[in-house]
């Protein structure tokens, strides 16, 4: 047990850094690389999320080069953004930033950084992500979604999960297992960014943000057209 707490120690303080600078610069930095990520998958034919599948999702969860290490106790850290889309127009609306947290047991040996992408498809999934904290694969459940040129006509047979993950290793690692893991509202990270310690259900539900910052309104520009609300017929 002391080991674990090691490791998990090390992971958060090696990898929190200078995350809440005042200026918000670290923030404006993960949204730009979250923006990339998505267009480099969508345009990707043998990775790319289907269309049909995205369009219907309440709200997405991005994080950029999330670090998973271990030497047989392994342990998991990320920054993100979640972005809730408006029911009335089909927009997505201003990030609230995130931070994931997590560990497992088994044989294990090396180092991971992966791009992850999750969608939240179900009314259970979105208010599970409204609150301060929760856990994947036990919380909420967890399927892997769909990919590539084939996925697309099949895609409303995955319709019935509340959140599908999307991943993209950069590194080497026996295995990838995003059960257990914690995501938890970034109050620091939202502070540095909007100038005030907003929740993630007061940016993403109640719209409490006042002045949306203009990075965050290219990211709702970018992700819009990536990522449109499926249409009525």
């Amino acid at each position: 047990m002391k080991l674990f707490s090691l490791g998990i120690f090390l992971i958060l303080f090696l990898s929190s850094g200078a995350w809440a600078e005042e200026d918000g610069s670290k923030q404006r930095k993960i949204l730009r690389t979250s923006q990339m990520i998505l267009e480099e998958i969508q345009k990707s034919p043998d990775q790319k999320i289907p269309m049909s599948l995205i369009s219907k999702a309440k709200a997405i969860i991005v994080f950029p080069t999330m670090l998973k290490a271990g030497f047989f106790i392994g342990a998991r850290y990320g920054k993100g953004i979640a972005s809730v889309r408006t029911p009335e127009t089909g927009e997505w609306g201003p990030p609230a930033f995130l931070y994931t947290t997590g560990g497992s047991f088994g044989f294990q040996f090396g180092a991971q950084a992966v791009d992850l992408i999750l969608l939240v498809m179900s009314q259970r999934g979105l208010e599970g992500l409204l609150n301060e904290q929760f856990t994947l694969g036990g919380d909420i459940a967890l399927s892997a979604g769909p990919v590539g040129r084939h996925a697309e006509a099949a895609a409303d047979v995955f319709m019935q999960g509340e959140i599908y993950s999307y991943s993209r290793s950069k590194g080497a690692f026996g295995g990838i297992s995003l059960k257990g893991t914690l995501i938890t509202t970034d109050l620091d990270a939202n502070l540095a960014y909007y100038g005030h310690p907003y929740t993630s259900e007061e940016i993403l539900l109640t719209k409490q943000v006042s002045k949306v910052p203009e990075s965050a309104k290219q990211f709702i520009q970018i992700f819009n057209q990536l990522a449109p609300r499926a249409k009525t017929r």
